[in-house]
C-alpha cells in the first residue's frame, strides 16, 4: 500500500447503465482503498447511474450521450490531468475488476508507464474459447513484439497509467471500437512509453449480460484484426506534433 500512499491515485469507472452493479463496486473501493479518489464517468446512461453514484459521495462526470469506453476514459484522463493526479486506474463498473488488485497495478508504475491487469497470466484461470480466443492470441503476439515485452491480455481494460500516460491519453486516447485497449497500447508504445503486465483474477460481472455469442465472437475477431491494422498504419500523433514543433 506504500505506493498508493505515495501517489495521487484516481480510479476511473466508465459506466453506461450500470446502476445495478455500481453499489457493490463502489462499496468495495471505499472498503479496500480508503483515501483513494474515484470518478464515475456516466456515459450517457438512462437508468439512474449518475444519481446512484452521487449517493456514494464520489465525483461524477456526466457525458451528454454515449461515447463508449474510449470516450469516457478520455474524459477521465482529462479530469485527472486537470486535477493533478499522477496515476489513473481504470476499473469497470460491472464488478469484473477486483479493487484489491489496484495497489499491485499502481506498484507496477514504478517500472512502466502503463500496467495491464492480465487475465491470462499466472494468477487466473480465466478462459476464452473460439474466435475470440484466436483474436486475443494474435493481438497479444503482435503487440508483444511492438512493446518488446510479453503481453498475454492486450484487450484487458483493467489498467494503471502513470504521469506520462495521463498526459498522452488526455489528448489522444482513442474512442473507436477496441481503440481503448488495442490502439491505446500502440499509441503508448509508439510515443515512447513502456508497458508491462501483472496477473490479476477476473470476476463474473455482478449485473447485466455478458456479450458471449458465437456470431458476436466471430464479429469480434474481424473487428479486432481491423482495429489492429488501422492502429498500426496510423502515425504516432505525438511524433507528428514533435515534427511540427521542430
Amino acid at each position: 500500500m506504500a505506493s498508493l500512499q505515495d501517489r495521487r491515485v484516481l480510479i476511473v469507472l466508465p459506466a453506461w447503465n450500470e446502476a445495478e452493479s455500481l453499489p457493490a463496486i463502489l462499496t468495495e473501493i471505499r472498503s479496500h482503498l480508503p483515501g483513494v479518489s474515484a470518478l464515475v464517468v456516466n456515459d450517457g446512461s438512462t437508468d439512474g447511474t449518475s444519481a446512484l453514484a452521487r449517493q456514494f459521495d464520489v465525483e461524477v462526470l456526466d457525458l451528454p450521450f454515449n461515447l463508449g469506453v474510449g470516450g469516457a476514459m478520455r474524459a477521465g484522463f482529462r479530469y485527472a490531468l486537470a486535477e493533478g493526479f499522477d496515476a489513473v486506474v481504470q476499473v469497470d463498473a460491472d464488478g469484473q475488476h477486483d479493487p484489491r488488485d489496484v495497489p499491485m497495478l499502481v506498484e507496477g508504475l514504478e517500472q512502466a508507464d502503463v500496467v495491464i491487469g492480465a487475465r491470462f497470466a499466472e494468477r487466473d484461470a480465466y478462459e476464452v474459447r473460439g474466435p475470440r480466443r484466436w483474436a486475443m492470441k494474435v493481438l497479444a503476439g503482435v503487440l508483444s513484439r511492438l512493446a518488446r515485452t510479453r503481453l498475454t491480455d492486450t484487450t484487458s481494460g483493467f489498467r494503471a497509467s502513470g504521469p506520462r500516460a495521463i498526459r498522452l491519453f488526455a489528448a489522444h486516447y482513442p474512442a473507436e471500437y477496441l481503440g481503448d485497449t488495442i490502439e491505446s497500447l500502440v499509441i503508448a508504445v509508439r510515443s515512447g512509453l513502456t508497458v508491462k503486465q501483472v496477473g490479476v483474477a477476473m470476476r463474473v460481472r455482478s449485473a447485466g449480460r455478458p456479450s458471449q455469442h458465437p456470431v458476436k465472437a466471430a464479429v469480434y475477431l474481424l473487428r479486432a484484426c481491423l482495429a489492429l491494422g488501422i492502429s498500426l498504419t496510423r502515425r504516432s500523433q505525438i511524433a507528428v506534433e514533435t515534427e511540427v514543433a521542430a
